[in-house]
């Protein structure tokens, strides 16, 4: 049996927004969790919400691209920035899987020589395991 961990996804966008396919592309690259999107229209909405621009990835709450000490919460265009510095609709791939791999933060215990995961508050249930050398990939379980 694989280990299973609560993980959430929201993606905040403004209307029509041009950059939210892309990152819910990316998104299902790499996990097969649902991922719920929320429209906001007001400036008042995105300060409630924590949209740093549109799309704003939310994991289990926590937005990952986050700068420290950023207040930027507004109902306008959020771009990125790739490895190489390169500005872009949404997070690569591997910036997303770095972010749910930090997100998750596992804790192994051993118990009568078995692994046992602690998990963190229910939300969606997911198996974490290596899709490749070095790299994770999320896939959901149904609860």
């Amino acid at each position: 049996m694989s280990p299973e961990i609560a993980i959430r996804f929201e993606v905040l966008h403004v209307p029509d927004c041009p950059n939210l396919a892309p990152m819910l592309d990316r998104l299902h690259e790499v996990t097969a969790a649902p991922v719920r999107t929320r429209e906001i229209t007001t400036d008042a909405d995105a300060a409630a919400f924590g949209m740093a621009g549109s799309p704003t990835l939310l994991i289990n709450g926590v937005d990952p691209f986050r700068a420290p000490g950023d207040c930027g919460c507004a109902v306008a265009c959020r771009l990125y920035r790739d490895h190489e510095g390169r500005v872009v609709p949404a997070p690569s791939v591997g910036q997303l899987r770095r972010a749910i791999a930090t997100a998750v933060r596992i804790t192994v215990t051993t118990a009568a020589g078995r692994a046992r995961w602690e998990r963190g508050p229910a939300a969606a249930r997911v198996n974490a395991y290596p899709a490749r050398a070095g790299t994770k990939k999320v896939t959901a379980q149904a609860s």
